[in-house]
């Protein structure tokens, strides 16, 4: 009855299943409580808002942490129905420190250490601050949350190899404009991180305009950097969207996949059901023609004896005349 249970809750808790109507209640409830949650902290932030509804936002914050809290208890207790963690203790512990584990554990932490350290003002903002993770708990239940994780998964090499062009672009722009710059303009451009912020600035294409070049040669180098920074700030936004555009076809090949091989398993079972009816019927067919050619026969044999038995006593003869008998009726009645 306990595994029975357990099976039943681990079903309802780590399968988004569509036909499952406690699975489908337990994604849209822990969904809106993350929502809910995440809207709160941002209100009270609002020193009015803060001000005028601090029992609610109070209500809403507990009352989600304690759910977040049953829903991960339960995760742990239900885990060894999984075979990966089948252990009642290393299975429990190896779950814990998988990513979804250890983003349903953050989740919850910062509830109780505001409870244990209300008095230290740092470590309650950045506690609150943490708050905000709980967003990452709906790659469990969003498929949208759960693709672009993908994405990012598989085009890793290309995003590091950009990232590090883009790197390597940022360290000898920014030393050259410090060089060319420096004493020109010596307060903007006083060190090399200090002309790396105005590298930053102008590979994001974001000209903020506290921190430019004054000479002619330092204006010429900008706008090219401003130039290269258009074509290479766009090859990450390139090659996410590629990856973003493989993995939805992918998952719909996926699909497409599964929606043909349930069509095929159907259609095999249905064949498989008509050969046996067919089957069946043929027997039944087979039977009854038997049963009546065995009934003709009989017929046949009395009357050859009836008709023929005192004047032909050889059995071979009687024999013959009824298989004789029987090939006519057969031919001239279609039996």
């Amino acid at each position: 009855m306990r595994k029975q249970l357990k099976t039943i809750i681990y079903e309802i808790l780590e399968t988004s299943d569509s036909s499952n109507f406690y699975s489908l209640a337990d994604d849209a409830i822990i969904t809106g409580l993350i929502v809910i949650n995440v809207a709160a902290f941002i209100a009270s932030t609002s020193p009015t808002l803060s001000q005028q509804h601090i029992s609610i936002l109070e209500n809403i914050e507990i009352v989600s942490s304690l759910v977040f809290t049953i829903e991960y208890v339960l995760r742990l207790w239900v885990c060894t129905v999984d075979c990966r963690y089948s252990h009642p203790l290393w299975g429990r512990l190896r779950y814990a420190l998988t990513p979804l584990s250890l983003i349903d554990l953050i989740s919850i932490l910062p509830f109780y250490f505001l409870l244990l350290f209300s008095n230290l003002n740092f470590v309650v903002n950045l506690i609150r601050v943490l708050r905000l993770l709980r967003l990452l708990k709906m790659s469990r239940y969003s498929e949208s949350v759960r693709t672009m994780g993908a994405v990012l998964s598989a085009k890793k090499e290309e995003l590091i190899a950009t990232a590090f062009a883009v790197f390597i672009l940022l360290i000898f722009a920014s030393s050259i404009m410090y060089f060319v710059e420096h004493e020109a303009h010596p307060k903007a451009f006083g060190s090399i991180p200090d002309a790396m912020w105005w590298g930053v600035v102008t590979l994001t294409t974001v000209g903020y305009g506290d921190i430019y070049p004054i000479t002619p040669l330092g204006r010429f180098l900008g706008a090219i950097l401003a130039f290269l920074g258009i074509g290479i700030f766009a090859l990450p936004a390139g090659i996410i969207a590629a990856g973003f555009s493989e993995e939805v076809q992918r998952r719909k090949q996926q699909k497409m996949a599964a929606t043909l091989e349930q069509s095929a398993n159907y259609q095999s079972v249905k064949r498989l059901a008509e050969i046996e009816v067919g089957f069946e019927q043929k027997q039944r067919a087979i039977a009854l023609h038997i049963e009546s050619s065995s009934d003709l026969m009989k017929m046949c044999v009395q009357t050859a004896k009836q008709k023929l038995g005192s004047d032909f006593q050889n059995e071979q003869i009687l024999r013959d005349l009824a298989i004789h008998l029987y090939k006519e009726a057969v031919s001239k009645f279609d039996l």
